[in-house]
Order: C-alpha cells, then sequence, then structure tokens
C-alpha cells in the first residue's frame, strides 16, 4: 500500500493569491521568481501555482520587516540624550 502524506500541500492559482493579499497577479508571479513565494508552473499548458503555505511565511515576513523598519525610524529619531544618557563624555 503506496505511503500517502498526512496534508499535501494546496496549491492556489495567482489570482486567487492576489485576491488574498490585495495585490496585482504580475506580482504575485515576481515574488514567485524572487522565491519569497514557494511556486511552480504545474499541468499541461503549464500554470503558476503558489503553495497556500508560503502565504503565511511571506506575511510573516512582511510583518517582521515593517517591525525592524518601524524600530529603525525609532531609534533614528532618539536624541543623543536619551540614548547616552545626560552625562558628559570625557575621552581618555
Amino acid at each position: 500500500m503506496p505511503h500517502t502524506p498526512a496534508s499535501a500541500p494546496r496549491f492556489l492559482a495567482p489570482a486567487q493569491v492576489a485576491e488574498l493579499l490585495n495585490i496585482e497577479v504580475d506580482e504575485v508571479v515576481a515574488l514567485v521568481l524572487e522565491g519569497r513565494l514557494r511556486g511552480a508552473q504545474l499541468g499541461s499548458p503549464p500554470r503558476w501555482r503558489v503553495e497556500e503555505a508560503s502565504i503565511a511565511d511571506y506575511l510573516a515576513e512582511q510583518s517582521e520587516e515593517a517591525r525592524r523598519m518601524a524600530l529603525w525610524r525609532q531609534a533614528s529619531e532618539a536624541s543623543f540624550p536619551e540614548v547616552w544618557g545626560t552625562t558628559p563624555f570625557r575621552g581618555a
């Protein structure tokens, strides 16, 4: 008896992914080509399909990037006394 995986990956059409992410279909294909979404050309004729699980990974990556950018902006806006304290620096 052949072994069947408990949950085989589910693939979505680029149009479905575009709707979920609120972007254009061309942007979905570009994300696949950049490796930011996992996908492949399946079927005959070959058509792009995106692994559904990669969408969650992509959104987590986007959230982390946004968090880091917010921290960077926050650090860039901090004044030196806030960062280094108010004690004057005395070089040795």
